[in-house]
């Protein structure tokens, strides 16, 4: 898939759950209906920035959204783990 290809797919999505779906990323019913805005501006944020050319880029930068929301939702005074990110790789 070329660099334009998967930018015409990612506009192409009218939910957050198309992109989590597409880029196979599992992920909590809950905390997308809280979350939404956010994270489909930082995942929007993270394409402005990276300019993804294939599906893996892309989809390294929803991963990154989503697990950077859910680690900023952890108590910073804790060594508490990443729990709720399906998909965090920071376990």
């Amino acid at each position: 898939m070329s660099k334009s290809e998967i930018q015409k797919t990612i506009a192409s999505f009218t939910s957050i759950e198309q992109a989590l779906g597409y880029f196979d990323i599992g992920f909590d019913s809950k905390f997308i209906d809280e979350y939404r805005l956010e994270l489909t501006k930082r995942f929007n944020g993270y394409l402005i920035l990276t300019k993804p050319d294939d599906w893996f880029s892309a989809r390294r930068a929803l991963k990154n959204a989503y697990c950077k929301i859910q680690r900023g939702r952890l108590d910073k005074h804790s060594r508490s783990a990443c729990r709720g990110c399906t998909s965090c790789q920071r376990r």
